[in-house]
Parts: C-alpha cells; structure tokens; sequence
C-alpha cells in the first residue's frame, strides 16, 4: 500500500514550484518579453510542434495541454485576432476544428525559441560543467517522475475497448521479440481476469492506455499475474513496477497470499525486474509453451 504524502515532501514541491515559476518569468504577462502569457506562448509552440498542413485540432490541444475547453477557445480566439493562428474545419470531419499557424505566428514561435534558449542558456552559464550535468540528470529524473506520478493504474472490464486495445499491443510486441512468434489463442479470455477469477489492469496516461496487467486464480489462496505490458512511449519509466504492485494488492484484497508468473527466455529485461521485485525462481508450475522462468512471490499484508 502506497504510504502517505509527507507535509516536507509536499513543501518542498512547492517551493521548488514558486521559485522555478518565477525563475522562468511564468508570472509575467509580458512572457520572454514578449506581448503575450505564458499560456498564449505554449499554446502557439504546441500548434507549431504537431507541424502538418492541416495543423491540429483543438480537441488534440485539450488532451495536450489539459485545458477546459472555453478557455482554450478564448485563447485561440485571440491569437487569431493578432493573426497568429487561423482556425479551420477538419478536412475529413467538420466536427473538429483544427488551428494552425499563419506566417506571422511561424515568426512568433521561431523568436520565442531564440528567446527561450537564450533564457536557459543564461540560467546555465551560472554553473560549472559538472553542476550542469548534474542538473541536467535532476531534471531528467523530475520529469520521468512526474511523469510516472500522473499516471493512473486501475481495474477495468477486461472486455472494453481499452483492454483488448493494450492485449493486441502485447501480443504484436511478443510476435516480434520471439524467435517462434507468438499465437494470440495464448491470451487470457475476459472471463479469466473478471469477477470472482481474476482482474484486469489498464495504465492511463492523459486518457490514453498506456500499459496492462492480468490476474487470475490459479488455485486456492494463490494467484497467477499475466500479461505486464507497458507502450513504448512509457517504458523506462518505473510504470511495470506500478502496474506488478497494483496486481499484487489486487492479490491481497483477494486474500490470496501467493502470487506466481513465467516468462519467456528472451525477455531478460522483465525476469530482472521480477528479481528486484522479490520473486523467487521456482520450478515450472505449469505447462505453458513461451514459459522458460517461472516466478513466485509471498505476499505481505
């Protein structure tokens, strides 16, 4: 179970929040010196980054930047006005409006990258190489971490959409890493990861599924976890470690005490990630074609 927030670990957030907002001239109408806010600037920078003739639609905007939906039309509208952006109907669905940048905000963007480089560029030069690395690391790690933070694991109908969107990935990822290829008939069935005879995971970053993880009974008092998979965008990020750990207290809700899982030779990656876990390697527990480690783990209350 997951301990609670400390009152220092929240504090320091938030003064590491205050001081970096105001570093960056966040509380600035006038952002980089130029005549516009900070939310006017990322909004012109995300139009600019998704690149295409047809720009991007507004909808994608929301779920980029977590916006409500009136306000971001406000600041289209407005940005639009000055003749920086032109907003226009998908070609292929009059439902989604799309904004795009005109001349005028190419030229805006490119002086707000000069302007944010040189912002940086300033910042760095007060340290010396090695505290610039070091600071660099930090703020690699912030990111993953804070990444990782805002991601939601949770348990989901193993039949919707969503579930079988992430099996069809696994299954597409185990086809190429296996010498022998990978069957879907091995899959679990709905039924095996619903109710009384299991559960199924989902990891949602933003909305959108980025990760899975299967559990069912295998015999009294004892579980069996399948299916840990994590998209390509999300790996590296610790989210395996979260999905195997929701398995796990899924595991003990059940009062099963007893976990166990087996992996494919080739997948060295997820047998060390057992390891770190706490899972012991035992002999095979079943008869199960891709299987060449089989693990175990007891679970504490």
């Amino acid at each position: 179970m997951t301990e609670s927030v400390s009152t220092e670990h929240v504090a320091a957030f938030r003064r590491f929040n205050r001081y970096f907002t105001r570093r960056i001239g966040a509380l600035n109408d006038h952002y980089l010196g130029q005549d516009r806010p900070l939310g006017e600037a990322r909004l012109l920078f995300e139009i600019a980054a998704a690149g295409g003739p047809d720009g991007i639609s507004l909808r994608e905007l929301r779920t980029r930047l977590g916006l409500d939906a009136g306000y971001l039309s406000r600041m289209t509208k407005r940005l639009q006005d000055q003749g920086m952006v032109v907003l226009s109907a998908h070609p292929e669905d009059n439902r989604l409006r799309m904004a795009r940048l005109t001349p005028a905000g190419h030229v805006e963007v490119k002086e707000q990258n000069r302007r944010a480089d040189a912002l940086a560029t300033g910042v760095l030069e007060g340290l010396a190489p090695d505290l610039r690395a070091r600071l660099t690391e930090a703020m690699t790690t912030a990111g993953r971490l804070l990444r990782l933070a805002a991601i939601t694991v949770k348990p989901v109908d193993a039949h919707t959409p969503d579930a079988r969107t992430c099996l069809d990935a696994y299954a597409d990822d185990l086809d190429t890493r296996f010498p022998e290829g990978f069957d879907r008939a091995d899959l679990v069935a709905p039924e095996e990861v619903s109710g009384d005879a299991g559960a199924f995971f989902v990891a949602y970053e933003e909305d959108r599924p980025v990760g899975c993880g299967a559990l069912r009974r295998l015999e009294p008092g004892v579980g069996e976890i399948k299916h840990v998979w994590v998209h390509p965008d999300a790996r590296r990020l610790g989210l395996a470690r979260r999905i195997l750990e929701a398995l796990e207290q899924e595991a003990l809700r059940r009062a099963w005490r007893v976990v166990r899982l087996d992996t494919h030779a080739v997948l060295t990656e997820a047998q060390t990630m057992y390891r770190a876990c706490g899972y012991t390697e035992i002999p095979a527990y079943g008869e199960h074609v891709y299987a060449s480690h089989w693990f175990e783990k007891r679970l504490a209350s």
